[in-house]
């Protein structure tokens, strides 16, 4: 399988991720620190947020150049370790 995803995936390309937690203090201040130390070109406007209806959770999203598979994995293990962090997609 992993190597399927390899020969989906061709670097430098467009990378499309969303970040969805708890809307609590200091969620969005993790998600956005961790994109931009991934990925430091990525511009802070670029980063958008969307509440739930309910308002008990917040999805954050941006498209950023991944550069490799190696940068986009450790992004998602960064993400991961948030337990405020319900999904990452």
């Amino acid at each position: 399988m992993e190597e399927e995803v390899k020969s989906i995936l061709e670097f430098p390309c467009k990378f499309p991720i969303k970040v969805i937690g708890v809307d609590e203090p200091g969620f969005r201040a993790f998600v956005t620190a961790n994109l931009l130390v991934h990925v430091p070109e990525l511009d802070p406007e670029d980063i958008h947020e969307r509440p739930s209806s309910g308002g008990k959770y917040i999805s954050i999203s941006a498209t950023f150049t991944a550069q490799s598979r190696e940068q986009v994995d450790a992004l998602y293990e960064a993400l991961g370790e948030n337990k405020q962090v319900l999904m990452v997609l």
